[in-house]
């Protein structure tokens, strides 16, 4: 399945940074793609620059392209099925710098032995 899920998101990678012209769909990254056991349905996580809006429209962008992007995918994947295409938004990169900054906002624990490593040594 790892190998299918990769052969997959390396043709959608291709085709939505090379081949679509739709002006929604701004700079996307393939993050990762999910197949099915069945190989009929295949999650797309897809990774975007800017705010809410851009998000948005960039997935309706997708949406639209995905009959265009299927075709892609089984021409160039030999699989049994041709998985059905559904996008969504990967916030992993949201979530990973929402706990960078929380991080950097806390403040720094206090030592037990009150002293300073690199006076001692």
């Amino acid at each position: 399945m790892r190998r299918v899920d990769e052969a997959v998101r390396a043709v959608l990678s291709d085709a939505i940074t090379q081949d679509l012209k739709d002006p929604r769909v701004g700079f996307v990254t393939v993050t990762a793609v999910r197949t099915s056991s069945d190989l009929r349905h295949a999650r797309v996580y897809v990774s975007v620059l800017g705010d809410e809006e851009t998000r948005a429209e960039c997935l309706a962008g997708l949406r639209s392209a995905t009959g265009y992007l299927q075709r892609l995918v089984a021409r160039e994947v030999r699989m049994k099925y041709t998985p059905e295409i559904v996008f969504a938004y990967d916030d992993s990169i949201d979530r990973g710098m929402r706990i960078t900054e929380i991080l950097r906002d806390a403040p720094a624990p206090a030592r037990e032995d009150g002293g300073d490593r690199e006076a001692d040594a």
